[in-house]
């Protein structure tokens, strides 16, 4: 998504709504642009390859938008989508819910206007609602922006995944 303004004016309204079927398309270009800023980033190999949504990622998306277990974003400058997000249920072991911030990403042009924040408070939201005992989301290394932006929401880190390749 390269046509976003990049620097929102104070006229500029930014926020976020639950997401609809029609807005899928714009959602499935977001997660190409998504997975594809990250997979060259330490540990993006195989993130993509394991965490990250399948591409093409219409199919996932529209069913993240009206699966019951699923709850889907987007974000938004005047209206515009240049955000999207995503949060499941998993159910423990121990029966209780745990929600996984799936997707939360916004265009690089529109990114520390408030969009995110906007997003990811529906999500929290919706994990409330859910009756979740936490939620998690993966952050890959190095990614410091990204980590800041969770632990102000109050992630931490509770496990690492530690990797070593096999193969060249």
């Amino acid at each position: 998504m390269t046509d976003t303004p990049s620097v929102p004016n104070s006229a500029v309204v930014e926020g976020a709504r639950a997401a609809a079927v029609d807005d899928v398309a714009v959602m499935a270009l977001l997660a190409e642009t998504a997975i594809g800023e990250q997979i060259e980033e330490r540990g993006g190999g195989i993130w993509h390859r394991r965490e990250a949504r399948a591409l093409p990622a219409t199919a996932d998306l529209t069913e993240a938008v009206s699966a019951p277990d699923q709850f889907a974003v987007v974000g938004t400058i005047d209206d515009v989508i240049i955000g999207y997000g995503t949060v499941a249920t998993e159910t423990l072991r121990d029966g209780a819910l745990l929600a996984r911030v799936q997707d939360l990403f916004v265009d690089p042009g529109a990114r520390k206007v408030g969009v995110g924040a906007a997003m990811m408070d529906l999500l929290v939201d919706q994990a409330r609602e859910w009756g979740c005992i936490g939620i998690d989301t993966v952050v890959l290394p190095g990614n410091r922006d990204t980590k800041n932006f969770f632990e102000s929401y109050g992630l931490v880190a509770r496990n690492l995944t530690v990797h070593r390749a096999l193969t060249s």
